[in-house]
């Protein structure tokens, strides 16, 4: 079994489960008393944070790549930025690295055709929402039309991740907005939304709604679990 490496962190919230659901995987695929091989760095999400905000993209690249070579000198064989937002500086981090990047809008553009969605909806961070870096990788790479809220929805969405669900807290209220959200997306023509933020998941789920959701979270945690397995 190969060794998956995780940048993480970003919210640690998010991170649990992604070691939660590799695990489960490794064990569902395993059986037994197997659980999966990881080396981990989980960083300070506050000055990161911080350099969002600010613009920064620049620094939050060389934070996350030192942080990735030294994933890389653990012993993967693979690495997961186990947040869809800081895939921005994926590119920066890749070419520091000698092991594979499983890149999170990679893995999940594959369980869209494969389910032959065409027209999807993108919840996330405003910058996963408003900058090309995600929504051109599904466009341009899978032949996917991106749908995304308008402003002041996309703002409601971007304050609950960073201001509730990044703290642990998941409100009633919140969870309302969203559901509404997605709905408005599902007028807009989107046949199924994206959880493109890895926090979302703890706020909403498939039961809660008709619309089909892609939790990017259980999807790059299922293609890591495949690297390992395979």
């Amino acid at each position: 079994m190969k060794t998956i490496g995780l940048l993480g962190g970003m919210s640690w919230e998010s991170t649990v489960g992604y070691y939660r659901m590799i695990n489960e995987g490794v064990k569902q695929s395993q059986g037994g008393l197997h659980s999966a091989k990881i080396a981990m760095v989980s960083v300070d999400f506050a000055p990161i944070e911080a350099m969002q905000h600010a613009g920064d993209w620049d620094g939050t690249a060389e934070l996350l790549s030192q942080a990735a070579k030294n994933i890389q000198a653990a012993g993967a064989d693979c690495l997961l930025i186990c947040t869809n937002t800081m895939h921005k500086v994926a590119p920066q981090i890749a070419a520091v690295l000698d092991i594979p990047l499983l890149h999170i809008a990679d893995a999940t553009a594959e369980v869209l055709v494969a389910e032959g969605i065409k027209t999807v909806g993108l919840l996330g961070t405003g910058f996963t929402m408003e900058e090309g870096f995600y929504k051109d990788r599904l466009s341009e790479n899978y032949g996917l039309e991106v749908v995304i809220p308008n402003p002041e929805d996309r703002k409601i969405i971007h304050d609950v991740i960073y201001q509730e669900l990044c703290l642990g807290k998941t409100e009633a209220a919140s969870k309302l907005e969203y559901l509404r959200i997605i709905q408005a997306l599902k007028a807009q023509g989107a046949e199924a939304v994206i959880l493109g933020c890895t926090e979302i998941g703890m706020l909403v789920e498939q039961a809660d709604t008709d619309v089909k959701l892609f939790d990017t979270t259980a999807i790059h945690a299922a293609k890591a679990v495949e690297f390992a397995v395979a």
